[in-house]
């Protein structure tokens, strides 16, 4: 059985903010870097930033709050190893009436639904934030 990097991610995330830490420290991909960047993008988390200890990479996240209180209400895993969930253009998902947004792994990256929309493409729908 492999190991899903993104579902730890989320949840080292989730963990995180419900213990009050300031940021959270992985090690790092390119998925997991481009995900924490369209995250950050939409003002989910704070800054992302990559730190190189020998020869391992080390992704860290410094996550938000407002008033004491996480700036994400809730994030789940989509699409998972053992079942990968695809949208075609027409069929992206609406998160929460628009209040929250999923992150698709497109053709042209990793973007929003907004995003995707927009281009016109679907992908891999890897996860939902609100």
């Amino acid at each position: 059985m492999s190991f899903d990097q993104i579902s730890d991610m989320l949840t080292r995330i989730r963990n995180a903010q419900v213990a009050g830490k300031r940021d959270v420290l992985m090690q790092a991909s390119r998925l997991k870097l481009a995900v924490a960047q369209v995250l950050n993008k939409e003002k989910y988390l704070g800054d992302v930033s990559i730190h190189s200890e020998g020869n391992k990479k080390y992704l860290r996240i410094q996550l938000k709050y407002e008033n004491n209180k996480p700036v994400i209400n809730g994030i789940s895993r989509v699409s998972r190893q053992g079942q990968r969930i695809y949208v075609g253009k027409d069929d992206i998902p609406v998160v929460r009436n628009g209040y929250g947004m999923a992150v698709i792994s497109t053709s042209k990256g990793v973007m929003t639904d907004k995003e995707a929309r927009q281009e016109k493409v679907g992908g891999e729908v890897i996860c939902k934030v609100w």
